[in-house]
């Protein structure tokens, strides 16, 4: 191919695929419910799973829109890494703080694995928590302070003072 002709085509290619990006909307009820939990729509809506019961009495899922609004992201799919980083569960069923119950979340939800590579979900529960009168960044920083402490216990054998006690003197 000439290469006059490389730039031109290269543009109308770029074109094409961010007007096809546009024309795409990623709508709620349109995804499979395996990929509903933790969505958010272009709308920037986010995505929740739902039961209902069908005709034969049996529960089946269906993903809606939700009325709560992600701060940041629009038209997005969290993906499995996050997912399975932050401790969570593409099955969950609705949006709520039920989850900061669960005693091993807040350390899954803390890690850097989760905190610092998976915007969408500390969007989300950075809400949830505020909803509950916690402020999430210093909710993980006393996490993170207690996971050194109990490391150091560890690795003292327990013989070591916790910082910021006096140790008994030996006799």
């Amino acid at each position: 191919m000439h290469s006059s002709l490389k730039l031109p085509m290269a543009l109308f290619l770029a074109c094409s695929l961010f007007h096809h990006g546009i024309i795409a909307e990623l709508i709620c009820e349109d995804l499979p419910t395996e990929l509903c939990a933790l969505s958010i729509a272009s709308s920037g809506k986010r995505c929740v799973l739902e039961t209902y019961i069908d005709g034969a009495s049996s529960k089946r899922y269906t993903c809606k829109t939700s009325e709560v609004v992600a701060e940041k992201l629009s038209g997005y799919i969290e993906n499995d890494q996050c997912v399975d980083a932050c401790g969570l569960d593409r099955e969950s069923v609705g949006i709520s703080s039920d989850a900061f119950l669960n005693l091993g979340f807040p350390s899954s939800l803390c890690s850097p694995e989760c905190y610092d590579n998976c915007p969408n979900i500390v969007d989300l529960y950075y809400n949830l928590a505020a909803g509950e009168g916690v402020f999430l960044p210093e909710m993980c920083a006393k996490q993170k302070r207690s996971l050194h402490r109990g490391m150091y216990g560890i690795l003292s054998n327990g013989d070591a003072a916790v910082a910021g006690s006096i140790a008994p003197a030996p006799l």
